[in-house]
């Protein structure tokens, strides 16, 4: 007679892996992290775009202008800016002519900041403000010509479902351009924007934002985000076309383009 076996729900090594991610450097349930990227970002809003500013000694701008002009959006393109809360690309598109733009953020804090900023600078119209999550977009299929996102990707979960979601909303020939943190190519380089990243960043964090510890995850997300190649190939598997690729500033920041064909 056979034996019961003793463990009648073994755990299948596989599933656990799948089932766990990472948050920085901490390895954590996948359902962990959004919750515990909201909290920095909550943490950050108020200060984000000063804290940008500071942490990039004003480069960021450049890299904006570079995707912006890159972009080259037109007036009536339709564009959804993923984890653009504060605004900062939607005003850019705007500036240019092109629009109008649904800004998707799953921060709400954030969000307000945007808002804010969209009063002050007398921006009433063009654009959309929502509260969602890049895994799960709330809007329609084919519903952008353009798919926009700057520093969000390295926070979400499933960076593969995220890249799906951006290919579904966009309309046959419509175009994927994401701006994110990326892999050092300048020989030499690479020792300085350690220490800088982990000594400066989280002391400028509790500076100015009076978060040590949020910075701390931001400067060891960046170094957990795939490098440029790595990056392209997953943009390829979700279905989009014609993957670029554009270092910035030796490769500290990169540019992804695609399209969806």
């Amino acid at each position: 007679m056979n034996e019961p076996d003793k463990n009648p729900n073994p755990r299948n090594p596989a599933q656990d892996k799948e089932s766990a991610t990472h948050f920085g450097y901490r390895t954590v349930a996948e359902g962990e992290k959004a919750p515990l990227v909201r909290e920095v970002f909550d943490s950050v809003a108020p200060r984000y775009d000063l804290m940008n500013d500071m942490m990039s000694v004003g480069i960021h701008r450049l890299w904006k202008a570079a995707m912006i002009n890159w972009l080259n959006p037109r007036p009536g393109q339709a564009v959804l800016d993923v984890g653009g809360g504060t605004g900062d690309i939607a005003f850019r598109i705007l500036q240019r002519g092109g629009g109008p733009v649904t800004i998707c953020d799953i921060n709400e804090e954030m969000l307000a900041v945007g808002r804010d900023r969209a009063l002050d600078q007398g921006i009433l119209d063009g654009i959309t403000w929502i509260n969602g999550d890049a895994e799960n977009l709330p809007v329609e299929d084919g519903a952008f010509d353009f798919y926009t996102t700057a520093f969000c990707l390295r926070n979400v979960t499933r960076v593969e479902r995220a890249l799906a979601e951006a290919r579904r909303v966009l309309k046959p020939g419509g175009r994927f351009m994401c701006l994110e943190f990326s892999r050092i190519a300048v020989p030499g380089l690479e020792a300085l924007y350690d220490a800088y990243s982990f000594k400066v960043l989280p002391w400028l964090g509790q500076l100015v934002a009076g978060d040590r510890e949020a910075y701390r995850y931001l400067a060891e997300s960046i170094r957990r985000f795939p490098d440029q190649e790595t990056f392209a190939a997953l943009i390829a598997e979700a279905g989009l076309e014609q993957v670029k690729v554009r270092n910035l500033t030796g490769g500290i920041a990169a540019l992804h383009s695609a399209w969806r064909l």
